[in-house]
């Protein structure tokens, strides 16, 4: 009960006029971002953070939940008119979804999975609302060797589990830690890594990061990748057929539930997020489909649009609580969320429920609000994302890059930052182009320095005996459950590359 008169509170805050134009603005921004292929809401939140430092902290949390939400249903505009999908999570949206548009039927595509994002990220919020406050109160009686447990899970599942190939993933988590552990030692107060330089004594700022890694690391390699001419974008049909039909609505309403509840539990948890999740459901869809309508997948499937879309909005909404309630992100956007958190002073994790009630659950509130502006807006406002897939690639570009610079410059006011945005940039794209994910990169220049001070504490205690790490019944579960999210991920994984391979094939025949 007590959760649901807090989260009513937070309905009275986010129900405020400037807060709701705040989440209109986040939703709408988020929706036009996640459209353009290439442009996920990791990229837009990093882009924006400099330009919300004005804002009171529950402004602009709001203003980057919409992002999110609105990111993660945008990458569907992409796969279903263009056949590109958006970012990773929106790749099986494309199988189906390109097949339905070129059959004509762009328009039922795209309401399926409208609708299904916001039945999924509805229910997923619940989900939320009553798990979140829960994980938390358990999680208040953890000490340091409990917290190390955690983060080194982290470290190694999202180095692991995200990018094709483990080493680099793992490479990516040391560049990342690297970098988050250069300036001053909390604890001598000596610096390291600063090859004597005085600008490196305070640190490299995460912002910058940030923004070399997800707006001129992706836009350069995005553009680089891009071909010259017109983008050829398949028209949305209007019209009594454009709508969908009674028999869509019954081919689609168990597939938006099962794709929730696939998404949900796997966002929780760092093994794979929305990517594998979307795949499992596309795959559930595929085995459970009969008949006539088995025989549609690889041709046009409803169902293979209204699972994956589902899952990958519930799994946005499973993110949200081992960052909320542990402090510890799971995807890039989460990473970039947690920095919005730190730069407001704001450490998110089990204490976060007492000492930010109101911001946390007005955060919460927000949620179910941008939930239905995006059902409201994304329907009716098909035509206006049609439009800014057609915008010239170079003025697109060069928007984002002026835009970095702009944003790198008023961290500090200082034109050394934007000589340290060019050189993260640069490396971003070199990630990219040789397949080193970004995402423990910057998990882990997050994560490092609050791992360190955990990791000190729990030797300081212990009289520098290392087999205190394994001393809490708490780590030994973690640990354990660390080489069940291994073992899972990767029968996930085998099942992922055996459904492409398949899809592939058919894809080809066709």
């Amino acid at each position: 009960m007590d959760s649901i008169s807090f989260l009513l509170d937070g309905f009275a805050n986010a129900l405020q006029p400037v807060y709701l134009l705040y989440a209109l603005g986040g939703v709408f921004v988020g929706t036009a971002v996640g459209v353009l292929p290439g442009i996920g809401p990791a990229m837009t939140v990093a882009l924006l953070m400099p330009i919300t430092y004005a804002l009171d902290p529950a402004a602009a949390l709001i203003v980057f939940a919409g992002i999110y939400y609105g990111g993660m249903y945008g990458g569907s505009t992409t796969s279903i008119l263009l056949n590109t999908p958006g970012e990773s999570a929106s790749i099986v949206t494309a199988l189906e979804g390109n097949k339905m548009a070129k059959a004509g039927r762009g328009a039922a595509a795209l309401a399926t999975a409208a609708i299904g994002s916001f039945i999924a990220g509805t229910i997923a919020t619940v989900l939320l609302s009553f798990l979140a406050p829960v994980v938390a109160e358990f999680a208040v009686g953890l000490g340091p060797v409990d917290y190390v447990a955690l983060m080194v899970v982290a470290f190694l599942t999202v180095g692991a589990l995200l990018g094709a190939s483990v080493l680099r993933g793992l490479a990516s988590l040391a560049l990342g830690l690297f970098i988050g552990l250069i300036g001053i030692d909390d604890s001598t107060a000596q610096q390291r890594f600063t090859f004597d330089n005085p600008n490196l004594v305070d640190g490299i700022d995460m912002v910058l990061v940030a923004v070399g890694l997800f707006a001129l690391g992706e836009a350069l390699y995005v553009a680089s990748k891009l071909r010259h001419g017109p983008v050829e974008v398949i028209p949305v049909s209007k019209g009594k057929n454009a709508w969908l039909s009674k028999e869509d609505w019954k081919r689609s309403w168990k597939p938006w539930l099962r794709g929730t509840f696939i998404g949900f539990p796997i966002g929780t948890v760092p093994a794979g997020g929305a990517d594998v999740s979307t795949f499992l459901s596309y795959a559930a869809e595929r085995r459970l489909a009969k008949g006539e309508n088995r025989r549609q997948f690889g041709k046009g499937a409803i169902e293979g649009v209204a699972g994956p879309e589902a899952a990958n909005n519930a799994a946005a909404a499973g993110v949200l609580v081992p960052l909320l309630t542990l402090g510890i992100p799971t995807t890039a956007t989460a990473a970039m969320m947690l920095t919005a958190f730190q730069r407001y002073q704001i450490q998110p994790g089990p204490l976060l429920f007492e000492n930010q009630g109101a911001l946390v659950w007005t955060l919460i509130a927000s949620l179910y609000v941008g939930n239905l502006m995006l059902l409201v807006l994304n329907l009716p406002l098909v035509g206006l994302w049609v439009k800014i897939l057609q915008i010239p690639r170079p003025f697109l570009y060069a928007g984002i890059l002026v835009f970095a610079a702009l944003g790198a410059f008023s961290v500090n006011f200082s034109p050394i930052d934007v000589g340290v945005l060019l050189v993260v940039g640069i490396l971003g794209y070199f990630m990219r182009r040789y397949g080193y994910p970004v995402a423990p990169m910057v998990v882990a220049m997050i994560l490092g320095p609050m791992f360190e001070v955990q990791l000190r504490r729990s030797l300081q205690l212990s009289q520098n005996d290392p087999t205190a790490l394994f001393s809490t019944p708490f780590a030994v579960v973690v640990y354990a459950t660390m080489a069940l999210i291994f073992l899972g991920s990767w029968w996930l994984r085998r099942r992922q590359a055996a459904l492409e391979a398949v899809t592939e094939k058919e894809s080809v025949s066709v």
